[in-house]
């Protein structure tokens, strides 16, 4: 993979992080902080499960209905 697919992914699992965080929290604050920290908080939301039993891809789907 090389360095410009990376980045793309990297983008991509940013937004994804931030379509949970105001799916979870409705807050313009906790969308601020979780931007900066993205990756420790997928994968707080991966270890306590919140991304379980198919809400890792009704979460995001739901935006575009």
């Amino acid at each position: 993979m090389g360095s410009k697919n990376g980045g793309i992914i990297y983008f991509l699992l940013g937004i994804y992080t931030l379509l949970i965080s105001w799916h979870y929290n409705h807050s313009i604050f906790y969308l601020i902080i979780h931007y900066i920290f993205w990756p420790i908080y997928l994968v707080y939301e991966i270890l306590q499960g919140h991304l379980s039993h198919d809400l890792w891809r009704t979460i995001p789907a739901s935006y575009f209905k």
